[in-house]
């Protein structure tokens, strides 16, 4: 079972498209996340989740929140991704899987391809929203929602 609303943000670390260090304790205690898991770079409901989170990327950070994709792809896939779709965020590659799986995210479709999962974090880390659809077109607009309910408490 994933992690659910109320539980504390797993601590992680892992490398970036460009190859630099992420540790989850940098953005932890001054800013909210929003973590997207997705199966893999560059396929068609991946490009359009990542897209669609690209499009509405300074909606984000006016909210106080960056936004983080995470998958097993390795950093140089990443790279050609972020760059090709012109994606501004932080994508980070987890080839070991050891993040998903802090996170619980389990595989969809008769355990075939790696689930597809949102999580919204608070400045406190804490997580205030879990989304799983295999559906790449609602993980977006369910994000934003959860950001701006949090910030009109």
């Amino acid at each position: 079972m994933a992690l659910q609303i109320g539980d504390r943000v797993p601590e992680f670390s892992l490398k970036d498209q460009h190859g630099n260090m992420f540790t989850s304790n940098s953005i932890v205690g001054s800013k909210a996340m929003v973590i997207f898991f997705y199966p893999k770079d560059d396929t068609p409901g991946c490009t359009k989740e990542a897209c669609s989170f690209r499009d509405s990327y300074e909606e984000f950070k006016e909210l106080g929140a960056e936004v983080i994709g995470i998958s097993s792809d390795s950093e140089k896939s990443h790279q050609k991704f972020a760059s090709k779709y012109e994606l501004p965020f932080i994508l980070l590659s987890d080839e070991k899987k050891k993040v998903r799986k802090s996170f619980k995210v389990d595989n969809n479709l008769f355990n075939l391809l790696p689930g597809r999962e949102t999580y919204v974090i608070d400045k406190k880390g804490n997580v205030i929203m879990v989304f799983n659809s295999i559906s790449a077109s609602k993980h977006m607009k369910k994000a934003l929602e959860a950001l701006k309910s949090a910030v009109a408490k």
